[in-house]
């Protein structure tokens, strides 16, 4: 099908065009260079409540949402007013601040799961963090990870599986010793059965098992409850840590996360962006004593010259306090099921191989009719169906970032309006890729 552009692009064109020169690719991050959909990448030059424009002043419904973290929204008031007078007073000192006292109090305080927890500046650097933590505090080597599940760029965690099931890593990335693959034990997803038969085998030397506990990274692949108490038990057993990944579901689905979603305790927690409004901060946190190992109070080394510089934490701190306003999340539960219902009863009543996954306020859109719990579910012919989508939304004024493997967020900025008139565009497109 011929995609055929309707709205202006020229001066995003001739942005990535010169950002070729400065940067890989011409991005900063890989997503970015709309590789899997079509056209040059959007330049974005402001946000404002739901909505983005780009260079060329096309004006956007934005589901993106900054990959999550915008849980509030752009430009969110209350964010921003922190911010600026946070920042007329510096941006970094390197040293202990206020405010960091505070937001971490306030997380703590309302969330059971932690009793102590470390600021870093990315979700990438907390999970790197939580894995040496884990390693440090059992005194094993081995990890076992689930594919399907992303947990930023660490050595150890960008592998896939081998050539059989229950095998150990191999490298997705260039760069990367087969040594320190050879320390990741891949598995799939929903499948106790291979879980314990490499436990059986390696049980001796796995320091933890990490998971996302609801993936968000390629689909959105919802577990069974009773599979994240199997993992929860079976650490309990061989004397191994359980770390959630919580970078995109931690104060998303719910101020605690994933794991007060299913009332199941890990032992060390990772959060991601959305502690810091937008900014960049990351956490993990863990029991007191297991965060005791960790300097200078323990042997496990971490650092981090602008980890909690006031101004992530000022920004944090607003977008905390929103969140634990009554009924924000039951609110904000409540819409996104609307909103996906109208464009699943679109589709149903037009036959159109389309099921829409979602847990809170994440969402995705899949070309499939059946459940999906595991990434080799999904079939890869089915982003070139997404690519005529994302392409058609973007003519309607509709953002989906720029890859059919990844999810939607609505934020609290996202009104009843907003989101009909992005169903509306949503159903008319299903309409072309359908066509």
């Amino acid at each position: 099908m011929e995609l055929i552009n309707r709205i202006k692009r020229n001066t995003s064109a001739q942005l990535f065009h010169e950002a070729k020169n400065y940067f890989p690719g011409g991005v900063n991050s890989p997503v970015r260079a709309f590789k899997s959909v079509s056209g040059p990448p959007l330049f974005i030059k402001e946000g404002q409540g739901c909505r983005i424009t780009d260079e060329d002043d096309n004006t956007y419904i934005d589901f993106c949402c900054s990959w999550g973290p915008l849980i509030l929204g752009h430009r969110h008031p209350g964010i921003e007013q922190m911010v600026i007078e946070t920042v007329k007073k510096g941006t970094s000192f390197g040293t202990p601040n206020r405010l960091g006292n505070e937001l971490g109090k306030l997380i703590l305080d309302n969330n059971p799961f932690l009793e102590k927890l470390r600021f870093v500046s990315s979700g990438t650097e907390a999970v790197m963090s939580a894995i040496r933590l884990a390693r440090g505090v059992t005194g094993k080597n081995k990890i076992i990870k689930f594919e399907g599940c992303y947990h930023g760029h660490v050595d150890s965690l960008l592998v896939k599986a081998g050539s059989g099931l229950a095998t150990f890593g191999e490298s997705t990335s260039a760069g990367i010793p087969k040594a320190f693959a050879q320390e990741t034990i891949v598995l799939p997803l929903n499948n106790p059965k291979l879980l314990d038969d490499a436990l059986q085998k390696h049980g001796d030397d796995v320091a933890c098992i990490i998971i996302e506990p609801i993936p968000a990274n390629n689909g959105l692949l919802i577990q069974e409850k009773s599979f994240l108490e199997c993992l929860r038990l079976k650490c309990y057993k061989y004397d191994c840590l359980l770390i959630f990944d919580e970078v995109i579901s931690g104060f998303r689905v719910g101020f605690t996360g994933a794991a007060g979603h299913y009332h199941i305790q890990p032992d060390i927690l990772t959060y991601g962006k959305i502690i810091g409004g937008g900014m960049p901060v990351g956490a993990y946190g863990a029991s007191a004593e297991i965060m005791s190992h960790v300097a200078p109070e323990g042997a496990v080394y971490q650092a981090g010259t602008l980890s909690a510089n006031p101004v992530a934490m000022a920004a944090g701190y607003a977008a905390m306090s929103a969140l634990l306003e009554r009924n924000f999340y039951q609110d904000l539960e409540a819409k996104t099921k609307t909103f996906v219902q109208k464009i699943q009863s679109y589709c149903d009543s037009k036959n159109y191989a389309v099921s829409i996954h979602q847990i809170g306020s994440i969402f995705w859109i899949a070309f499939a009719t059946e459940r999906i719990l595991s990434a080799d579910q999904i079939s890869p012919a089915s982003m070139e169906l997404f690519k005529v989508l994302h392409h058609e939304l973007l003519q309607r004024g509709v953002y989906l970032g720029p890859s059919g493997y990844e999810v939607g967020f609505v934020s609290a900025a996202h009104t009843e309006a907003d989101l009909d008139e992005a169903a509306q565009h949503i159903c008319a497109s299903m309409d072309v890729v359908f066509g």
